[in-house]
């Protein structure tokens, strides 16, 4: 009885464990699937487009309204320190990596999954719940290709363009609080970008972009196309989709860095 007592949880752990592994795994497939089908019979341009404008339309102003004050608190924390040790001046350098490399892309990819990708998975799963997709196939006609390509592929796109406009405005927000609280010119904050980052450094927050994007579609779609039990199980996942994208995201975030920083060459002052 002990022995049991010890290993149920255990086996429990591990159920569970292996249960969400190998659903990750189902939402990768979809994804493959998805771009398989694009070599396959091209790209739905008509609704590409629309998916675009639609993640656009919906997560562009919350992201420059998240990105000022988080450039501003940036700013702040760093700041505060630098003018201890009398390195103000370099306020500049600092929030070029933490902002461009760091803030940007993950807050794009947080409000692509929190906007976007719960209005992905919503429209699909009413859609599956409606018996839509099964009379798509009925006019041999691939959801996937129809509905998940197109969602995909707007949502990177989407993210690579937005992390352009969030670094912008968190820089924004920085530049603000540095000159009118730590009070460090505008010419000395601009002259010290490049000190510390480097090309690879917006690279590789256009390829976390790109990666994050590609999560939060992926999961949105995968939880919509799967959604089980009628009105209920839409908003169950539709929450499920957002939180495992967050997760992911963290995730996928720590080994691109493990990477950057074993592979690529730091710049040094």
């Amino acid at each position: 009885m002990q022995v049991a007592a010890v290993t149920t949880p255990v086996t429990s752990v591990g159920q569970k464990v292996g249960g969400a592994l190998r659903e990750v795994g189902a939402m990768f497939a979809v994804a493959l699937e998805a771009f398989r089908l694009l070599f396959r019979k091209g790209l739905p341009l008509g609704e590409f487009f629309d998916q675009c404008w639609f993640l656009a339309r919906v997560t562009t102003l919350p992201l420059i309204l998240v990105s000022i004050p988080f450039g501003a608190v940036i700013a702040l924390e760093v700041g505060g320190l630098l003018q201890q040790i009398g390195a103000q001046s370099q306020v500049g350098a600092a929030m070029v990596l933490a902002v461009v490399r760091e803030q940007a892309p993950l807050a794009t990819a947080l409000l692509i999954a929190g906007a976007g990708g719960s209005a992905m998975c919503a429209d699909l799963g009413s859609r599956k719940i409606r018996d839509e997709l099964d009379a798509m196939q009925v006019m041999a006609v691939d959801p996937i290709h129809r509905l998940v390509l197109p969602r995909i592929l707007a949502s990177i796109v989407v993210a690579v363009l937005l992390d352009a406009v969030v670094s912008a405005a968190g820089i924004i927000g920085g530049l603000y609080y540095a000159v009118h609280s730590i009070h460090v010119t505008e010419a000395s904050f601009f002259s010290t970008f490049a000190e510390l980052s480097q090309l690879a450094d917006l690279w590789t927050a256009l390829v976390k972009a790109a990666a994050f994007g590609l999560l939060a579609a992926m999961v949105a779609c995968y939880k919509g196309l799967y959604t089980k039990g009628g009105a209920k199980g839409v908003g169950d996942a539709v929450n499920q989709a957002v939180v495992i994208t967050f997760i992911l995201a963290f995730v996928v975030n720590f080994v691109i860095e493990v990477f950057y920083f074993n592979f690529i060459p730091q710049k040094m002052i």
